[in-house]
């Protein structure tokens, strides 16, 4: 799959020209996940893996001392950056632990303008307009406003917005944080679940799946009414949010993902935002542009003003 990495010490990001930003990024984990969830066979293997038993037993392991010696294996795959990060390797628990490792302060410097938009984790963004036809693809699965909200008048209250779809790979840094200050609604949380049919031999598979979610709303000081939501792996991807009801502030943590890649959402409401040049451009082209938490990926619109 292939990305653009924002050039951000040799030229202004609203005058990226895009042909010197293409990178290519491993396809080994998509085409495993187009395997399991896009064939036959695929899905029958997937589905035992991703149940319960199977799903807790695997998290307990990972949480275990003996998930220690992944951890030089992973490091060394997925060739990590360990420049900032706040342990040593041997310091790590557990696999989990390293996977939610937390970075030293101000490795992730933070961008204080009101009116600039933030990138609430590292990733690769993907920014879209909100109307009545559009289905995105997230974690292999496609949806609709309605079947990712499942609430009627959220997915109306959007429509003619932005959104921006932050995917995750393993191999980034898996805490995020809020995009500005204000004030938040409880957590509401949507459990993962697959959807069988009865294909020719007779046999129940699974066709498509709809993977764990958690939003919020949040009332924020510079960008309107904000949905923030966190996409988990089903069964198996563990979102952990730290709080419910409150206020927050631009650049707080406010939680992360525990095992394997994760996608973050944010919905905008119509003029709230305007992407930078550079992520609409590659937007447009179907191609993801790759951001860090804290740095600026836009500005607040003629909505705000």
């Amino acid at each position: 799959m292939q990305y653009y990495t924002r050039m951000t010490n040799c030229i202004p990001r609203d005058r990226y020209p895009s042909a010197e930003l293409v990178e290519t990024e491993s396809g080994t984990q998509e085409k495993s996940l187009r395997f399991l969830y896009g064939t036959t066979i695929g899905r029958a293997i997937l589905k035992p893996l991703v149940s319960p038993i199977v799903s807790k037993t695997c998290g307990r392991f990972l949480d275990s001392g003996l998930s220690k010696k992944l951890i030089p294996f992973f490091i060394k795959k997925c060739n990590l950056d360990m420049t900032f990060v706040n342990r040593e390797v041997g310091e790590f628990k557990s696999y989990n632990d390293f996977f939610t490792r937390e970075l030293v302060a101000n490795a992730r410097p933070v961008d204080h303008t009101n009116d600039h938009l933030i990138s609430p984790c590292d990733s690769k963004l993907l920014v879209y307009e909100i109307h009545d036809d559009l289905c995105v693809q997230i974690k292999n699965t496609t949806y609709t406003m309605h079947e990712l909200l499942r609430d009627p008048r959220l997915a109306e209250k959007y429509k003619g917005g932005s959104m921006f779809i932050f995917r995750l790979s393993v191999d980034d840094y898996h805490r995020y944080c809020y995009i500005d200050s204000g004030k938040k609604t409880h957590n509401r949380r949507i459990p993962g679940v697959f959807h069988t049919v009865h294909p020719v031999a007779g046999d129940l598979y699974p066709i498509y799946k709809q993977n764990t979610r958690e939003y919020c709303m949040m009332r924020t000081d510079h960008f309107g009414d904000v949905i923030m939501m966190e996409v988990g792996a089903l069964n198996v991807g563990r979102i952990v949010n730290y709080k419910q009801k409150g206020r927050f502030s631009r650049g707080e943590e406010k939680g992360r993902f525990e095992f394997g890649g994760s996608t973050i959402v944010l919905f905008f409401e119509k003029d709230r935002v305007v992407p930078d040049p550079d992520i609409m451009l590659h937007s447009s082209l179907e191609i993801e542009t790759k951001v860090s938490m804290g740095e600026k990926i836009g500005v607040g619109g003629v909505g705000n003003v």
